[in-house]
């Protein structure tokens, strides 16, 4: 009777064993915490499809939005750990906690990989008279309270990296009132229209109203110019100010996945991280590209998570 039970004990590690093995033997849903057709859900679908070779099997993009990100976010952490749910998490995740949106924050997730970072520009309309970084720092606190900027909600990441550069140049945050809009394109539209003056956001974001003519970008937040249009200077050189802010992309699991899965989802990512398909991708709509493993993204998000709860509160959007 003991042999028996030591044979099936055996067979059903073996059964097990096997199943860890051959994931994923089904399809795999990947949550994006925002909309259909901006530059998040247009990174997880070029990931889902190029995932898909490797793993063989279908990767679903499925959006979901609400609560500033907090939904998809939290629908990607409240996931079975099994590893047949994934998601794209944002820069958010290391904010949203430090202004009462939610309770969640990096550590509430299994991390797989950092794919994407995305810095700060700084935008105005073509026609405005300001014609540098400099000019526009100056009209601000010369001016407090009478420009407005856009872009994003309010303690979004946009909204934190003109209000750090702000604080950064001794100026009060408040001089430059925000006006919260649904993102970028948005805050771009109002500007264009003659509704707020300045709009800091990723180049990508920008790049339409750039080529059309009708924003051009003064600065970016960042060390090296950027790849799209590498006249646009650094604030460095502009202001002589090291200050930075991008917004970044990790594709993660829900807590507790098991660590065979992370392997498998981490290898098939950074196939498709080296691949020239999602290198081409990123780089004809201008999105940056930076990789990290596991390891390397926990760590990440550790630091920009201590990093962006600093800066909140020095701008006064912490809670």
């Amino acid at each position: 009777m003991r042999g028996l039970i030591k044979m099936v004990a055996i067979l059903f590690a073996f059964v097990l064993g096997a199943a860890h093995a051959q994931y994923p033997q089904r399809p795999i849903q990947l949550i994006v915490p925002w909309g259909a057709g901006g530059g998040t859900d247009a990174t997880a679908r070029i990931i889902a499809s190029l995932m898909e070779k490797e793993l063989k099997q279908p990767i679903n993009v499925v959006n979901r939005t609400g609560g500033s990100g907090v939904v998809g976010h939290d629908a990607i952490a409240k996931a079975p750990a099994d590893g047949y749910t994934i998601g794209l998490i944002t820069v958010e995740i290391a904010m949203m906690h430090h202004v009462g949106l939610t309770a969640l924050g990096p550590g509430d997730y299994t991390p797989i990989g950092l794919v994407n970072a995305d810095p700060a520009g700084i935008h105005v309309r073509v026609d405005s008279p300001y014609k540098n970084t400099k000019d526009l720092i100056a009209a601000i606190k010369a001016n407090p309270g009478k420009m407005k900027a856009s872009g994003t909600g309010q303690g979004g990441i946009w909204h934190l990296a003109i209000a750090g550069l702000l604080k950064d140049q001794g100026i009060d945050p408040g001089a430059l009132p925000w006006v919260p809009s649904n993102g970028a394109a948005p805050g771009l539209q109002d500007m264009v229209a003659g509704g707020v003056d300045v709009v800091p956001c990723s180049i990508p974001e920008a790049r339409s109203m750039i080529d059309a003519g009708k924003v051009k970008a003064l600065a970016i937040m960042d060390a090296n110019p950027p790849p799209l249009y590498p006249n646009v200077p650094t604030l460095q050189k502009e202001l002589g100010t090291n200050w930075s802010m991008a917004a970044w992309r990790v594709i993660a699991a829900p807590k507790g996945i098991p660590a065979e899965v992370q392997k498998t989802l981490g290898g098939a990512l950074k196939k498709v991280y080296d691949s020239k398909e999602y290198k081409d991708f990123m780089a004809s709509r201008g999105f940056g590209v930076v990789w990290a493993d596991a390891e390397g993204t926990a760590k990440f998000m550790a630091k920009a998570d201590t990093d962006l709860g600093a800066t909140l509160k020095a701008v006064g959007l912490a809670k």
